[in-house]
């Protein structure tokens, strides 16, 4: 079974040897495939320079701007899926998602599940070294979520994810509407409103500790409206039809 972790990154020089290595010492061997918005401090340099190191493991997408996280995922899912991988994960550069917890993310997906989320909010979850207004921001924000979707799942706004090929398989990426951490949240309710399983794993998210977080107002108002938006299309059943990928047999 061929597996992948996708990082996309931004101005992430300091993190990204350390968890390059980090994911890809892993006994698993996990394949790592970064992309990186035209980084203005090297990064991209810094994992070319890595390359050699981890043949055949170690892969760069460099797009030409800063074009937004959801557009950065849709980027990956589209080429893991084109090169046929199983499992396809998502992480942050900056080691607020332990690595470690990798294993115990496939482990739930090799175990019945579509979608694993390493979630803070279950029994087991945690934060570590979060301000508080972070934390009011990310605990309102899943309530908030859960309360209009209906959505079964304490974490919706979560970034360290499993999914199964059959999963990306199945969603139409060009009616994924938002780029900012509202990009997690339509994923999640996509793949329930499709009917896969979704496992929540509890994990100890911690916050980052070198390098500058990428959390905006702008980013907070598009997942609140974003969420409004998204149960409406629900609503009127037209957002699993949007989201569906039709499949035709010739």
């Amino acid at each position: 079974m061929k597996k992948i972790v996708l990082i996309p990154t931004y101005n992430e020089k300091e993190n990204i040897s350390l968890i390059v290595h980090a994911v890809l010492g892993l006994a698993s061997e996990y394949h790592l495939l970064i992309i990186d918005d035209n980084s203005p401090d090297g990064t991209a340099g810094i994992v070319t320079s890595l390359q050699s190191k981890f043949p055949d493991r170690l892969f760069l997408e460099s797009r030409q701007g800063k074009l937004g996280l959801g557009t950065a995922y849709i980027h990956g899912f589209k080429w893991t899926l084109a090169n046929n991988y199983d499992f396809i994960f998502e992480m942050d550069a900056d080691f607020s998602h332990n690595p470690n917890d990798l294993d115990r993310l496939l482990h739930a997906c090799e175990h019945g599940a579509d979608v694993a989320v390493g979630s803070r909010y279950v029994k087991g979850g945690e934060t570590e070294n979060w301000p508080l207004n972070r934390r009011i921001y990310s605990l309102g924000g899943s309530a908030y979520t859960r309360l209009i979707t209906c959505m079964p799942i304490k974490d919706p706004t979560a970034g360290f994810v499993c999914y199964t090929n059959k999963v990306l398989s199945a969603i139409n990426f060009d009616n994924i509407k938002f780029i900012g951490y509202a990009f997690q949240i339509e994923m999640k309710f996509a793949a329930w409103k499709l009917g896969f399983k979704i496992k929540e794993v509890p994990i100890t998210f911690v916050d980052r500790k070198i390098g500058v977080s990428k959390m905006s107002k702008g980013i907070i108002k598009e997942a609140v409206l974003g969420v409004l938006n998204m149960q409406w299309q629900s609503a009127t059943g037209r957002f699993v039809k949007s989201i569906k990928r039709i499949r035709v047999n010739f």
